[in-house]
């Protein structure tokens, strides 16, 4: 586990642009999303318990906030040699036996995952319409037990986003499993 609090990207950082294949064959880009006001990039994977954990929350923020005008993506960049269930056929079963509501990629060089500072997963970063940097960080506060959460993190950082104001912790530590870079 591990708890980071320091960033290479900061609130009004452009996000790096990247071309990835997806779990439902598509290769996307930065560029596909130009015409939403808001972009949510998260880096992924399929075996982190925190990412089991906080799966389903993530799933149904996907299903609400799209008809608000946020597109989501999940990245995976874990080593699959090393952690073969990040393997792309099995991010494939995951996403279609999970119902993802938003593309799956792979970021198998992780230089996507290097040019946005990457640091855990998950690790949630939300971009506006410029695609400048608004906030990153955790979920929420308790991964584990979702009937304690006391704290929505991201929830409320895409509310206030999408109200115009501003956000006033645009950086929460994140909280998950390390990126499993390849040596």
């Amino acid at each position: 586990m591990a708890e980071i609090d320091r960033f290479d990207l900061h609130p009004g950082d452009v996000a790096p642009p990247f071309s990835l294949p997806g779990t439902d064959g598509h290769t996307w880009s930065l560029a596909e999303f130009a015409e939403k006001p808001f972009l949510l990039v998260v880096f992924w994977c399929n075996h982190c318990p925190y990412v089991l954990a906080w799966e389903s929350r993530m799933i149904d923020i996907g299903r609400k906030y799209a008809a608000k005008g946020v597109a989501i993506v999940l990245i995976n960049a874990n080593d699959s040699v090393a952690y073969p269930d990040d393997r792309f056929g099995r991010m494939v079963e995951r996403a279609k036996t999970q119902n993802y509501p938003f593309p799956y990629l792979r970021d198998e060089s992780q230089t996507v995952a290097h040019a946005y500072g990457a640091r855990v997963t998950p690790h949630p970063m939300l971009f506006d319409a410029q695609r400048r940097l608004l906030f990153q960080g955790r979920i929420d506060d308790n991964y584990d037990h979702p009937n304690m959460v006391q704290h929505e993190y991201l929830v409320d950082a895409l509310d206030q986003a999408i109200q115009g104001t501003r956000i006033p912790h645009p950086e929460v530590a994140v909280q998950g499993c390390s990126v499993k870079w390849r040596s």
